[in-house]
């Protein structure tokens, strides 16, 4: 058999087969019309599909399985169009659990609006800050669903949806990304609470406040380090106690929160994001 063709395990759908090779073992074909009139032991080529991707394990495998099971095939159907769709546009290759995840969220969310339940993100605009490129990909996913499925998603789910695109071209979880927007949120009330300031969403200084937050989360789970500013830290202690008093205790919230060491020196950087804020009140 050439290492190109694969043997039809199962064709679950005109657009869907599951086959092995002798290297991958099993893989998902996806492709219009590749699983039509396709039978148990056939042969295919991968040049024939659109996407493959892994089936890396007994749990993905089931997983994958029941998707289809549970889902309308012309969810289905979109669906894969879409991931390519995404792949094509983000210009990289995505985590292939993109493909349960991303379609059981989408299935999930068309039924939330056809029952006519309404459904919050309260992270939307930190999201739409943070990761821009993948925000403006999945509105252009909820467009989609609009015209071809003809369901109208709230403009909250272009975050989630992004949210999972993120995690598939980072390799972190969805629920890893949501904890840390969790952590930035509550960040946020301390800052609000301790400057008894109201900051206003999306706007230049609150976006440059998430982007650093962001940052620093970041740089506490790589364990980088900043460098010593010990002329720096001296300065900013004297001049602005509020808001030096104020980044430790966000540090603590950090600390607390991620179950890790933070670099002192953020202290530092954090006093003087909190001070341009006191500058505009």
């Amino acid at each position: 058999m050439d290492q190109k063709d694969l043997t039809v395990q199962k064709a679950l759908n005109n657009n869907v087969i599951i086959a092995t090779h002798p290297t991958y073992q099993e893989v998902v074909l996806i492709g219009k019309g590749i699983g039509f009139n396709k039978k148990k032991g056939d042969t295919v080529s991968f040049d024939s599909a659109d996407k493959t991707f892994l089936l890396k394990g007994q749990q993905e495998k089931e997983q994958y399985m029941q998707l289809l099971t549970h889902i309308d095939p012309n969810i289905i159907s979109f669906m894969n169009d879409m991931l390519v769709y995404i792949e094509e546009r983000m210009d990289q290759r995505l985590n292939e659990y993109i493909h349960i995840a991303l379609t059981d969220h989408i299935a999930f969310a068309i039924n939330r609006v056809n029952k006519e339940i309404q459904f919050n993100n309260p992270f939307l605009f930190e999201i739409e800050s943070l990761y821009p490129k993948e925000f403006q990909i999945a509105s252009e996913v909820v467009q989609k669903v609009k015209e071809e499925l003809d369901v109208d998603f709230p403009r909250g789910e272009i975050g989630f949806i992004a949210l999972h695109i993120h995690s598939a071209v980072t390799d972190r979880s969805v629920r890893d990304l949501r904890k840390n927007h969790t952590l930035i949120s509550q960040m946020i009330t301390v800052i609000e609470d301790h400057l008894e300031i109201s900051l206003q969403k999306g706007n230049a200084d609150y976006n440059r406040l998430i982007q650093h937050l962001h940052r620093a989360i970041d740089r506490v789970y790589q364990g980088e380090k900043l460098g010593k500013q010990k002329s720096l830290e001296n300065v900013l202690k004297q001049t602005y106690p509020l808001c030096y008093n104020l980044a430790w205790k966000l540090i603590k919230v950090m600390q607390k929160q991620l179950n890790r060491p933070v670099d002192e020196t953020e202290v530092l950087y954090l006093t003087i994001h909190l001070q341009r804020l006191t500058d505009k009140i």
